[in-house]
């Protein structure tokens, strides 16, 4: 709910707070005393429009304040968390200004937004009925959303039925018209993938060949220099045995040396343990002479081996230029590929099976749309009868409403568009609501249907501007009364001037004008009893202090009192 509106530089007022409570809220004053402001302020709050002409003469700008309590788990919250604004515990500030020149500026959370951040969120926040500003209900689709909610159970399951086929109905159109109309597209796509395959299964590379060629290929390409230096290395340290003079080698010297130390162990153990060191060394350099002398033999040169090497290697490196940067890759490719080959070869049988699944949705959607209607149809009529009925004692005894449900395509939410009628006079054609009925007679008329959607449509606060225009005496009371009724399920905030509709007001704010000799200001007062007494006796009789207005206050309140009680 709205808890509270400062106000600063907007019309007549100079400067002004609006503390509001839960239940119902009236605004009252003398004409000229800026009434209307009030609910001006809270229309730019909510992004209506800025007029420059509405900043107060002097000034620089007009600014509105509102602290809103918000639901802490609900959509509000959610969208002002997306736009990077904060709350105040669960109080929501909204600011709004309107400079001299017409530049505006809005808050929301302390985040600066643009106004269409705060048009998109008084769609769940307000509903405004003012003489020229009647937003809300006059949406289509909120006429239908709002009829749904008051056909209440009797809608959900079919809706949830209808939504379920409605999603799938959609997703299986969408692929269907993509297999159609992409049908070139996707048999070029086959014809590379067949194509890429058919290369990889020719050449057949395998995991790792391409390292185990790459080593190979070295091996072949040095053969000589591997060969002469492994029997350099040989001739080193074992000797070359077919030299006719020995000459010294690693293995001899090691020997010679091992033997001199053999000689005298017995005598050190020190020079004992060197002895078994040089033995040992002995054993490995004869192990690693014997590996090079088999190492030396292995190693031929065989330019028919290299050059089959080369040539599997030209063949997978031609795959890994349009494959994949490593063997593994093209693997990996060619896997997918083939998956994704078996899913286009099977496309005309997809085609299929998606054509006569979306024809059986069809039927099912036109079936569940049909029962949608119905019910629509039902809780149209009821919903008619009733604010019809409204209107009789809001003093329009002529007035018919009617709500059409006309056929369309099928959407989200079936296949009917939703259009509140109204049919002031006998005899007049139904026409929609903002065609059909005047300022004052559009008030009345969107307070019944309010009323007769009150709990159905889950706005927390409701606005009304001069909604008792033209009416008085008993439609007067039934004003106030309906008012009454509405503010039990939400916030309900009245601008009137009949003193019938605001002795049923829980709280009652006066606007009060004061001429300082220079300029004029408005501030806003939250009345007592007592000063309720007054200001309805100024409304009733015109003077404040009129016995017979006073009684006839007091009457007004205690009436108002007692069906409060009742209810």
């Amino acid at each position: 709910m709205v808890d509270e509106v400062r106000i600063q530089g907007l019309g007549v007022i100079d400067e002004a707070v609006l503390e509001l409570s839960p239940g119902f809220n009236v605004v009252t004053g003398e004409t000229g005393a800026g009434k209307t402001m009030v609910v001006t302020s809270l229309g730019l709050m909510f992004g209506g429009r800025a007029d420059p002409q509405r900043v107060r003469p002097g000034a620089d700008r007009a600014t509105v304040e509102g602290r809103i309590v918000v639901d802490p788990g609900g959509k509000v919250v959610e969208r002002v968390d997306e736009a990077g604004g904060e709350l105040d515990e669960d109080t929501l500030i909204i600011t709004r200004s309107v400079s001299a020149e017409g530049r505006s500026r809005a808050f929301l959370g302390g985040r600066s937004v643009p106004v269409s951040m705060l048009i998109n969120l008084a769609d769940d926040l307000v509903a405004v009925h003012g003489q020229s500003d009647q937003q809300r209900l006059l949406q289509a689709g909120r006429q239908r959303g709002a009829l749904d909610r008051y056909a209440g159970n009797a809608l959900t399951k079919p809706m949830r039925a209808y939504t379920a086929s409605y999603q799938r109905h959609r997703q299986v159109a969408a692929l269907l018209e993509e297999l159609t109309t992409r049908s070139r597209e996707r048999a070029q796509e086959a014809d590379l993938l067949r194509f890429g395959l058919e290369e990889i299964e020719k050449i057949d590379p395998k995991a790792g060949e391409d390292v185990e060629l790459a080593a190979e290929e070295e091996r072949l390409g040095h053969a000589d220099g591997l060969r002469t230096a492994a029997t350099s290395a040989h001739e080193a340290l074992l000797g070359d045995p077919a030299a006719a003079i020995e000459a010294a080698n690693v293995v001899g010297l090691l020997g010679t040396a091992r033997n001199a130390l053999e000689a005298v162990r017995e005598h050190d153990p020190a020079l004992a343990g060197l002895a078994d060191r040089l033995a040992e060394a002995g054993y490995l350099v004869s192990d690693a002479g014997t590996e090079l002398a088999s190492y030396a033999e292995s190693i031929e040169a065989d330019p028919a081996r290299l050059a089959a090497v080369q040539e599997r290697r030209a063949e997978l490196t031609s795959l890994t230029r349009k494959y994949g940067e490593t063997l593994n890759d093209v693997l990996e490719w060619a896997r997918t590929s083939a998956a994704r080959l078996t899913e286009l070869d099977g496309d005309d049988d997809r085609i299929d099976e998606l054509a006569a699944e979306k024809d059986e949705l069809t039927e099912r959607l036109t079936a569940e749309a049909g029962e949608l209607t119905a019910v629509r149809t039902r809780a149209a009529e009821r919903f008619s009868a009733a604010v019809t009925e409204e209107l009789t004692a809001l003093a329009m005894p002529h007035a018919r409403v009617d709500v059409a449900v006309t056929q369309t395509e099928y959407g989200p939410h079936g296949a009917d568009e939703v259009e509140v009628r109204l049919a002031p006079h006998p005899g007049s054609p139904p026409l929609p609501l903002h065609k059909g009925a005047s300022g004052g007679e559009l008030s009345r008329v969107m307070l019944a249907i309010e009323v007769v959607f009150a709990g159905a449509d889950p706005v927390p606060t409701f606005v009304f501007d001069e909604v008792d225009a033209g009416v008085g005496g008993k439609a007067a009371v039934e004003i106030g009364r309906r008012l009454a009724r509405l503010a039990r399920n939400a916030q309900v905030i009245v601008v009137t001037h009949l003193p019938q509709v605001a002795a049923f007001a829980d709280q009652h704010l006066l606007v009060e004008k004061s001429d300082d000799g220079l300029v004029t200001r408005s501030g806003v007062t939250a009345l007592d009893r007592e000063g309720r007494l007054r200001e309805l006796s100024r409304m009733l009789a015109g003077l404040e202090d009129s016995e017979l207005g006073r009684a006839h206050a007091e009457e007004l309140l205690d009436l108002a009192a007692k069906e409060a009680a009742a209810s």
